[in-house]
């Protein structure tokens, strides 16, 4: 495996961690007594934008390893676009990774709205419902990110 192509799977790797971790934490009283954080606290959002990273650096992996380069802007949207053209359109990897990436994606970019929009707003919706809502969403983020990680890390590993 190239070097930089490895070095993007082990950032893949951090941020599948720190979602995993974050998960946790969200869903765990225990864990939250011990690191002194009122159970009020959740991270389901946190988790959600660290398992799109996951995703994100592990396509960034499979490119680096076919020379292919994303940059800024929008290297966000230029890679997925990369990554479906190099690898899903060509049939190398599975459709059900673009749609798992594509999914992630428009989570990723959802939370950036609602930032947005409530940047600079205090209120019961901000503070209170929003972390709890997003549980199922951050779950299922987990999940697709853990199965694309898996399947691009077999991918790499085998070359």
């Amino acid at each position: 495996m190239k070097p930089l192509a490895k070095l993007y799977l082990e950032r893949a790797d951090n941020e599948l961690a720190q979602a995993e971790l974050l998960f946790q934490i969200s869903n765990s009283p225990e864990l939250q007594q011990k690191l002194n954080l009122p159970q009020r606290y959740t991270f389901y959002s946190g988790t959600i934008s660290h398992a799109y990273y996951a995703i994100f650096n592990a396509a960034k992996a499979m490119l680096a390893e076919e020379n292919v380069k994303t940059s800024t802007p929008n290297v966000h949207r230029k890679t997925y676009d990369a990554f479906e053209k190099y690898f899903v359109t060509s049939g190398k990897l599975d459709f059900k990774l673009l749609t798992i990436y594509k999914q992630l994606l428009i989570r990723a970019e959802e939370l950036l709205v609602i930032f947005k929009r409530e940047k600079g707003k205090r209120g019961k919706f901000t503070y209170h419902q929003l972390p709890q809502a997003n549980k199922e969403p951050a779950e299922q983020s987990l999940k697709n990110a853990n199965t694309f990680y898996k399947h691009i890390n077999a991918t790499l590993e085998s070359t």
